[in-house]
């Protein structure tokens, strides 16, 4: 099974805000938003994975925190999603593989079109961000 880990990056702000990323391929994708992320290498551990991936995606270093739930998609699913909460640790996002990115506030978290895998996300981040308490 292919595992992909995804970041739900919080900056504090105020408000308290996620960063979305908007994918630019393939094509049946393109211009949907997801958490940034990708998958585990073969050897990688899942938070090494996420580390690597916001480096190379974001241009950022990233502190993993919890985990976000449990993991997605299931035995139909071609893939099994693990999502970590995450800050920046140093960097400024820069969409390096995607086509944009966007800091979302939980009343914004409903203003993009996110890929069917991430969209069960949304509540938990929305709820997330409300009681956000730094």
């Amino acid at each position: 099974m292919i595992v992909v880990v995804a970041a739900a990056i919080v900056d504090p702000g105020p408000p308290p805000r996620i960063l979305a990323a908007q994918r630019d391929y393939p094509a049946a994708l393109a211009g949907r938003w997801e958490l940034p992320g990708g998958k585990v290498e073969p050897g990688e551990d899942d938070v090494d994975a996420l580390v690597r991936e916001c480096r190379e995606e974001l241009g950022v270093a990233v502190d993993v925190l919890d985990r976000v739930g449990a993991d997605l998609g299931g035995a139909e699913a071609a893939f099994t999603l693990r999502v970590w909460w995450a800050r920046i640790a140093a960097g400024q996002p820069e969409p390096r593989e995607h086509r944009a990115l966007r800091w979302l506030a939980a009343g914004e978290l409903d203003d993009v079109d996110w890929l069917p895998t991430n969209r069960p996300l949304v509540p938990v981040l929305r709820a997330h961000l409300v009681d956000w308490r730094g």
